[in-house]
């Protein structure tokens, strides 16, 4: 008994290191800050929004070199509504978009398979009419040529049909009436939340990032 008691007491023990190393990990890449390509040509507003936890990109629904909503289309939201001017987008873990509305939701299933890289994901989007800026809310202006990079990033993480288009999932767990899930590309794990997409996509686009982080705090940092 007594040597059982020592073996899970080490495994706590170790797994309580891990964490604790993951934290402190995380926490000093985020410091690490890249800044953005020098000479940027102020041509493209785009933002990016946090509700606390998680992080969206929000981008001109349309613009000369794309309209979302050919793809994101406003049929597939309650409201149906053609006027929104903005689109905001964020990669997840399935389940937590669509069986998590609320943290008292979460399952022991969803949060392993979020946490080994074993479950799906999914990408939220949802349709604004204005952005209101704030400490939840930041601006940037990027060149076209830094928009097309975005553009090429977020197209090529979702999951398409044999003619290309998104696949849109066909869901009761919409967040609103201007919201829509689809099925995305990779998988979510600590390594890859939903924050360090995010990150990367200010990355691909020669923006203001962090090395590497895992919240919305280490990205908002550099925006203050």
């Amino acid at each position: 008994m007594k040597n059982t008691f020592k073996i899970l007491l080490k495994l706590v023990l170790f797994l309580l290191g891990l964490i604790l190393l993951y934290v402190i990990v995380a926490y000093l890449l985020s410091k690490i800050t890249i800044e953005k390509e020098a000479d940027t040509k102020p041509e493209v507003e785009i933002f990016i929004l946090t509700n606390g936890v998680h992080t969206d990109i929000v981008m001109p629904t349309t613009s000369e070199q794309m309209d979302w909503s050919q793809q994101i289309q406003f049929k597939n939201t309650q409201a149906a509504d053609s006027t929104y001017n903005y689109i905001a987008m964020g990669w997840g873990d399935k389940g937590f978009y669509l069986e998590t509305p609320e943290w008292s939701d979460l399952k022991a299933s969803v949060a392993l398979k979020a946490v080994s890289g074993l479950s799906t994901t999914a990408i939220h989007a949802t349709y604004y009419k204005q952005m209101k800026l704030g400490n939840d809310c930041k601006s940037m202006r990027i060149s076209k040529e830094q928009y097309q990079r975005l553009i090429t990033y977020i197209t090529n993480s979702f999951q398409k049909d044999a003619s290309g288009n998104f696949i849109p999932i066909i869901t009761d767990a919409n967040y609103g009436k201007t919201d829509a899930f689809y099925e995305a590309n990779g998988s979510y794990s600590i390594f890859k939340t939903c924050n360090s997409w995010t990150n990367s996509a200010l990355k691909a686009c020669g923006q203001k990032c962090c090395l590497w982080t895992a919240t919305d705090s280490g990205i908002f940092s550099k925006y203050k």
